[in-house]
């Protein structure tokens, strides 16, 4: 069995003079942010280009800038909130681990996959201990919601490998407006669909079939491809059962349990499961809507060659 270890402490290396200079330094350009009407809080924050809910996510961003150092053979997963992240977690976590867990006792059936998965804004900027370290295995999977360019550079010079997720904008937005109106601060009025939907079209915002073979690839960029004899014993085929959307919402650990957010908020694990649907916005949207976020993705994705489906059809 492979050794296990929780992150190395280098992560956390500064002495206490360079804390309090990029404390001072952070809090110097926080100051000079932009601004706009908030989706949780009263404002959000626009730092390098991005949005974030909160100072206190800002100063998460900066810190993990400043201190996160991926090892090498480490691997990152980056996501848009409600973009799949809550179901990429678990999928690369079970790929990773296949061989240290068996399935009828896996940490998923009783843990969080946000409790297995770090994510780096919240673990280490506010330092809350990483869950067992039994369930740590060389190398170490995060997760961010850090987009690519703000990435440090530590990052950028190791040979970590960076799983980036992408999901229609339509259904990101739809999802982020019912997840977050519950987080909204009860102080504040309450955000409507058209004006959450003016901010998301100004970028103001936070930051099933072919599964199989989707995960194959996953497994494979990830530096655990599935051997001949896995593929013929259906471990693929096991993992996805394992991680599929219903098996994960249906557990207890994913109805009662809580994380804490960036923001210091207790969010319920089922918050985080709603549909996961392609699709689901069309039951949301306006036509006037559909029409001016097609505009947006038809104007950003202009000769990449992407394009994303707006139903689960074929």
């Amino acid at each position: 069995m492979a050794t296990v270890h929780p992150p190395e402490k280098s992560l956390m290396r500064e002495d206490e003079d360079e804390k309090e200079k990029a404390r001072k330094r952070n809090n110097e350009i926080i100051s000079s942010l932009g601004k706009e009407e908030g989706w949780m809080e009263e404002y959000t924050y626009e730092y390098q280009g991005f949005w974030y809910p909160s100072v206190t996510v800002v100063e998460g961003v900066m810190w993990v800038q400043q201190n996160f150092k991926p090892r090498h053979e480490d691997i990152l997963l980056v996501t848009l909130p409600k973009s799949g992240t809550t179901w990429f977690k678990p999928l690369m976590f079970a790929v990773m681990n296949r061989t240290h867990f068996d399935l009828s006792t896996h940490p998923l059936l009783t843990t969080s996959p946000h409790d297995l998965v770090p994510f780096l804004e919240l673990y280490l900027r506010h330092k809350i201990p990483f869950p067992n370290p039994d369930t740590f295995y060389p190398p170490q999977l995060f997760q961010t919601h850090i987009p690519f360019t703000s990435l440090s550079q530590y990052v950028m010079e190791s040979q970590c490998r960076i799983v980036y997720i992408c999901r229609n904008p339509k259904d990101v937005f739809v999802s982020t407006f019912y997840f977050l109106e519950k987080l909204r601060d009860k102080k504040l009025t309450s955000l409507s669909l058209e004006k959450a939907f003016e901010l998301f079209c100004k970028g103001v915002s936070l930051y099933e079939e072919g599964l199989l073979f989707s995960s194959q690839k996953i497994a494979e960029f990830m530096g655990y491809p599935f051997s001949v004899e896995e593929e013929k014993q259906g471990v693929a085929h096991d993992i996805l059962e394992l991680c599929s959307f219903e098996n994960l919402r249906n557990l207890k650990v994913n109805k009662t349990g809580k994380i804490i957010t960036s923001n210091n908020n207790q969010v319920e694990n089922h918050r985080f499961f709603r549909k996961g649907e392609v699709g689901d916005w069309k039951r949301h949207l306006t036509a006037e809507m559909e029409d001016g976020l097609n505009k947006l993705i038809e104007q950003k994705l202009a000769g990449s060659g992407l394009a994303f489906r707006d139903s689960s059809e074929a």
